[in-house]
């Protein structure tokens, strides 16, 4: 053999070497992105997950609003992406505890049964206004002493929440928002901040409180977390004061 087969044939020798490596980090990599992705949102693969939707606020039957069913989109994606099931039910049908499988909540008090047991049971700290009637202060969520109102249009307040009852347990994700395109927000937030979220938190339950600016020009696109409310809301308020 002459020095350029030789050279020829160490070349793709090296070629090949570098190129199976190569498909092994990146293998090696996404599946362990997939792992941790998995394990925060409570989905391996194969497992099955609720999505509870609500009503939209105001309305007198069970429709749902446009912003709301974009939030499904949103999360729908994730849950794919995890390779898990989903079972859509609405919030006035979901009768069952939580834990056994992980749970997207979607929607405020005002238009979400749910959301109200969750609230009370597991974030006993926040209040929220949510007379269906036009009153002042209509939506206003209070937590630590802080009371969070909504400017229509402007303003737009959203609790993210990730809630667990112990270690095992699936998580409940809950996005209670003033407005459905403060739901969206939370949603599309959750699915582009989850790595960051998970490295701050890890398995733990968080309640961060976000913040939608000029809807009415941007949408659901420029939202800022205003504060980490986590301990504030989980302690009761008479506990609080």
């Amino acid at each position: 053999m002459n020095d350029d087969v030789r050279n020829i044939v160490l070349g793709v020798i090296a070629t090949a070497f570098s190129g199976g490596f190569g498909w092994f980090s990146r293998t090696y990599l996404w599946r362990r992105a997939l792992r941790r992705k998995q394990a925060f949102f409570g989905l391996p693969t194969g497992s099955d997950c609720l999505f509870v939707v609500n009503r939209q606020m105001g309305g007198t039957d069970s429709s749902l609003h446009r912003n709301d069913a974009f939030a499904l989109l949103e999360i729908s994606s994730l849950i794919k992406d995890c390779g898990a099931n989903v079972q859509i039910v609405t919030h006035d049908g979901a009768r069952q505890g939580f834990g056994e499988r992980a749970e997207f909540c979607v929607g405020g008090p005002s238009s979400n049964a749910r959301t109200v047991a969750h609230l009370a049971s597991m974030l006993p700290g926040v209040r929220v206004i949510f007379n269906s009637e036009s009153v002042p202060d209509r939506g206003a969520i209070t937590v630590g002493g802080e009371t969070y109102r909504w400017v229509k249009g402007q303003v737009e307040y959203v609790l993210l929440a990730r809630l667990t009852t112990g270690r095992g347990t699936r998580p409940v994700f809950l996005l209670s928002g003033q407005t459905a395109i403060s739901n969206q927000a939370a949603a599309r937030y959750l699915a582009k901040q989850h790595r960051a979220l998970a490295r701050t938190y890890g398995g733990d339950s968080f309640c961060v409180l976000l913040k939608v600016i000029n809807s009415d020009a941007y949408g659901p696109d420029v939202t800022e977390l205003v504060a980490d409310v986590t301990r504030q809301a989980r302690t009761p308020v008479a506990e609080a004061a």
